[in-house]
């Protein structure tokens, strides 16, 4: 049993795949060739927005995004503490204060009740992360931000394709970022990412940095990264991009079928009734996490665990003055929370023996 199953998916377009591939061996622009335009077209008219940005990875996602805002030492960026280490490293690597709110017990994603307690003059950015496939509550995130005249940056890594009342994550706020991770809700076959807004000089500036800061071919305005996506990547994501439609219903079904088989008996990711989820991970609550998963594996069920440690408590964090305690429901998920094998091509058989092997186990 696979926990994310990306053969299945390759057999059903290997065609078009192959085909995506064999155009940029012939035509040769490994680097910005023409599938990067072409890419960024089609999911800019997916979200509805109006600038993309592909890039190197979700991380470097994230971070071009703060460096477009301008983020410096001495800055602060709100953000969870129940997220990737990615999250929160790039706001350090730029030198800037990780400002850390709980999240919310039912959704695991960024309580909005606590945004504005921990927003000083220091507090350039905002950063919720729309985790396990279902976006951040947006609305009063953006309410406050707008009130504060704070820029708020969505970490989409695991979203790409879920909606928040009608509108498409990444394009909630004023930068969505998401991941072309393979094992991403749309991922490719290796690092990627992209960027979204629909402010016309950010991604300008996003443009820039993604190519070490240049204007125009060796004039170089402002310090940036190599942060391209390559060309490669850029057709294999086009091939998928066409089946995607099809993969985030099959992902709401499958998910909304693994809620109806466990009835109740587990804590799951509450799906708000205005919001869709594309379960980039389906996640359960458990007591004595480490002795069901050995167990599940006993019988072939994999497993997994997004997140085990939160931010405030990884080593290199120590010194960013949050202590244990300090996020209780943060720290409960994280020693509560584990993942369902969950992919567009899950049949109905092995999910029922999913959920059969995990009830006995319970």
């Amino acid at each position: 049993m696979e926990f994310i199953d990306l053969k299945t998916q390759y057999d059903s377009i290997h065609e078009d795949i192959t085909h995506q591939i064999n155009k940029v061996l012939s035509h040769g622009q490994y680097i910005m060739g023409p599938e990067i335009g072409e890419l960024e077209s089609e999911l800019s008219r997916f979200i509805n927005s109006t600038h993309c940005i592909t890039n190197s990875s979700g991380t470097d996602a994230l971070l071009l995004a703060l460096m477009a805002i301008g983020i410096r030492p001495g800055d602060e960026v709100i953000t969870t503490p129940f997220t990737f280490f990615a999250t929160g490293e790039m706001i350090s690597l730029l030198g800037a204060k990780i400002v850390l709110v709980d999240i919310d017990n039912e959704t695991y994603n960024l309580d909005a009740r606590l945004l504005e307690s921990a927003i000083t003059s220091k507090t350039k950015a905002i950063m919720p992360v729309s985790l396990y496939g279902l976006c951040a509550d947006f609305d009063p995130i953006n309410e406050i931000a707008n009130k504060y005249k704070i820029p708020v940056i969505e970490d989409a890594a695991q979203s790409f394709g879920a909606s928040y009342k009608n509108k498409k994550s990444c394009g909630l706020s004023t930068i969505g970022c998401t991941s072309f991770f393979p094992s991403k809700p749309l991922g490719g076959y290796g690092d990627g990412g992209a960027c979204f807004t629909n402010d016309p000089a950010l991604a300008l500036k996003m443009r820039e940095l993604r190519i070490h800061g240049q204007e125009s071919r060796y004039n170089h305005t402002s310090i940036g990264i190599n942060g391209r996506l390559d060309t490669l990547q850029a057709g294999i994501l086009l091939a998928k991009f066409k089946i995607f439609p099809k993969e985030i219903e099959l992902r709401k079904k499958i998910g909304a079928r693994y809620t109806q088989l466990l009835d109740g008996r587990l804590k799951t990711q509450k799906i708000p009734s205005e919001q869709t989820c594309v379960y980039a991970q389906y996640t359960i609550e458990v007591e004595n996490r480490s002795d069901v998963q050995e167990k599940l594996k006993n019988v072939g069920v994999p497993t997994s665990v997004h997140y085990p440690i939160p931010l405030h408590l990884q080593p290199v964090f120590k010194g960013i003055g949050y202590n244990q305690g300090d996020f209780p429901n943060a720290e409960n998920a994280s020693k509560r929370v584990m993942s369902l094998p969950m992919h567009p091509y899950l049949d109905e058989v092995t999910q029922d023996k999913i959920v059969s092997e995990l009830l006995k186990v319970l």
